[in-house]
């Protein structure tokens, strides 16, 4: 694990001076063969995929219908702020088998606050999602994936492990659409790998969602192709409680 450590914080710094957005530690196969770990690099049989920013009454329960349609689960990276504001939705995440995880409190950049804002961040999210699921998260991955060394002393005194992600389908964009959602997670689309979805327009292009809702099926296809199943983070990296 220390190891891991070491590796975030030296991904923060090449962060640093990246442009603040997402992708700002998306170092490609460099940041997955240094850390596979925190790239959430898991067992060759599965996938694990996640979504972000949730949850949301207008899109998170399409999204869970489309996965208990397709027999995927997922793990959702919810922000505090929604999940007090939708509390019996993040409780419907976590009844229907999924595993729920924290993305912090508000979405703002790791790298553009203190320490101590960011462990109180931590924390304030860790509050709201155990008081809505009965659940203490053991999964944060910071906003716009900007790790940094507070993101690490913030993560170590809460009492989670950071992780990231090893391939995304960009679905955050206005000219997202399905087929382009599928083909951006095509080219990662192996054993091991973490994929990085957003089941709300929280703090993507309005109405991005939906996209990411009508590439599910695409997903379940490729997936079955392949021979994948989908497992929840901690089951896909042999951590399951």
């Amino acid at each position: 694990m220390r190891s891991a450590w070491i590796g975030a914080l030296a991904i923060g710094a090449v962060g640093a001076g990246a442009h603040f957005g997402p992708g700002v530690v998306a170092l490609g196969p460099l940041r997955m063969r240094l850390w596979p770990r925190l790239c959430g690099i898991g067992q060759k049989g599965s996938v694990a995929l996640s979504f972000d920013d949730g949850p949301h009454p207008e899109s998170t329960p399409k999204i869970l219908k489309a996965l208990d349609r397709l027999g995927l689960r997922a793990t959702f990276f919810m922000l505090g702020s929604l999940v007090d504001a939708y509390a019996s939705l993040a409780e419907e995440v976590a009844a229907a088998g999924h595993e729920v995880a924290s993305h912090g409190y508000l979405h703002r950049s790791h790298l553009l606050r203190s320490a101590r804002e960011v462990e109180a961040d931590l924390r304030a999210a860790q509050e709201a999602i155990h008081l809505a699921t009965g659940i203490a998260p053991r999964w944060h991955r910071p906003p716009y994936g900007a790790l940094g060394g507070a993101t690490i002393w913030g993560a170590r005194r809460v009492g989670v492990d950071v992780v990231l992600w090893s391939v995304w389908g960009r679905d955050w964009r206005a000219e997202a659409t399905p087929e382009s959602i599928y083909a951006d997670l095509e080219r990662g689309l192996v054993g091991g790998a973490t994929l990085l979805l957003h089941d709300t327009d929280a703090t993507s292009a309005p109405g991005s969602w939906r996209a990411t809702l009508g590439c599910l099926e695409a997903l379940a296809a490729g997936l079955q192709a392949r021979g994948l199943t989908t497992l929840t983070l901690s089951e896909h990296l042999g951590r399951a409680a």
